[in-house]
């Protein structure tokens, strides 16, 4: 419990400071952000805001995890480093895409299928390593062979079933948080309801882990290291805090691609090593609407072009938020609204967790 505090708080206050440094700093290097042209009128003054803000939530992390390593002289286990694996390499990828976007003055960064790839490594890498048995941890990989939600479910699957699920919940949940960050603080608060969320998960797990009787019925399963994973979730809950300080309207640094997928990887990667893969749609269940938003926009606008030769939309701008935007929504009141949809999401999912885990202990 002492290393979570120490995480959490931190994380906050290396967040809080080198944001402000990062915000003077970027400036002077003119690292600024280009904005879309058929995006709404009013992002037009956001032009030249800071961008990258996200590496600032990756090192506060690391920071805040090392420090609280460092006081409790406990060794990091494998299942935060993995966590920790999936934030840095794709803060990378998000990196190159910004970097391309500001040293080529567009709005577009890496073509989609190159951003692609390198989401595809980062977690084809992550689940390579996750699979692999640790004496470490009671000689169980980090992730099961099975879904879950709090407990497992169906089949057991092949090793390379479980990959390419990995890949999927990875590139997925980076590519939707990816869409969410569009206005000022709207990824930062909502991103860190779900890692307070994940770090009462992890606190639970470890203190009701499961019985004998009760494991090898199969109800219930081994979690590898549930309490580092709180602290890993608690360093970026407290991260997204610190960011949120500047980030919150009127942004003065944005996190960009380097935050975005960094912290929907994340996401991911807690889902998956807590073995609650199946919660997470509850929990960010946000990011699945505004993600829906856009594959419904496609879908239709091409189905009704193949069928009448002009496309038709249902929203009039997506991501859904920018769709409120257009309805003559300020974006203060957008940003807060979904923040309480995202509050929501999250009661949900840890009832569902509290629920039915008390039914598997029962």
């Amino acid at each position: 419990m002492k290393a979570i505090l120490l995480s959490g708080t931190c994380a906050l206050m290396v967040s809080l400071f080198i944001t402000r440094w990062a915000i003077r700093q970027f400036a002077s290097w003119g690292l600024g952000q280009l904005i879309r042209q058929d995006g709404p009128e009013t992002h037009h003054v956001k032009r030249g805001t800071p961008t990258m803000g996200g590496a600032a939530i990756v090192v506060a992390v690391v920071i805040g995890y090392a420090f609280a390593h460092l006081l409790t002289w406990d060794r990091p286990s494998r299942s935060a480093l993995l966590v920790l694996l999936l934030l840095v390499g794709m803060a990378g990828v998000g990196f190159l895409d910004d970097f391309i976007k500001v040293r080529k003055q567009r709005s577009l960064g890496l073509r989609s299928k190159a951003k692609l790839v390198g989401q595809t490594v980062v977690s084809l890498t992550f689940g390579f390593l996750a699979l692999q048995p640790a004496p470490g941890d009671g000689a169980v990989a980090a992730v099961s062979h099975r879904l879950s939600l709090v407990r497992d479910v169906g089949p057991v699957l092949p090793w390379v079933v479980v990959m390419a699920l990995i890949w999927f919940m990875v590139t997925g949940t980076s590519n939707a948080t990816n869409l969410i960050d569009g206005l000022d603080g709207l990824l930062t608060g909502s991103a860190a309801m779900v890692y307070a969320a994940y770090t009462v998960i992890g606190i639970w797990q470890n203190n009701h882990s499961c019985a004998s009787a009760i494991e090898a019925s199969g109800l219930c399963y081994q979690v590898a290291s549930p309490l580092e994973l709180a602290a890993v979730a608690a360093a970026l809950t407290g991260a997204c805090f610190g960011f949120l300080w500047w980030n919150a309207s009127p942004a003065k640094i944005i996190m960009g691609d380097t935050g975005s997928l960094a912290l929907g990887a994340a996401m991911a990667g807690l889902a998956l090593l807590t073995r609650t893969e199946l919660l997470l749609v509850v929990l960010g269940g946000l990011y699945v609407a505004v993600t829906g938003s856009v594959m419904i926009q496609v879908s239709w606008f091409k189905l009704t072009r193949r069928a009448t030769g002009v496309g038709r939309r249902v929203f009039r701008m997506t991501p859904l938020h920018h769709h409120f935007e257009l309805l003559g929504w300020e974006q203060v009141t957008v940003v807060i609204r979904f923040w309480i949809i995202a509050g929501v999401c999250v009661a949900a999912g840890l009832g569902i967790f509290y629920s039915d885990w008390l039914g598997s202990l029962s």
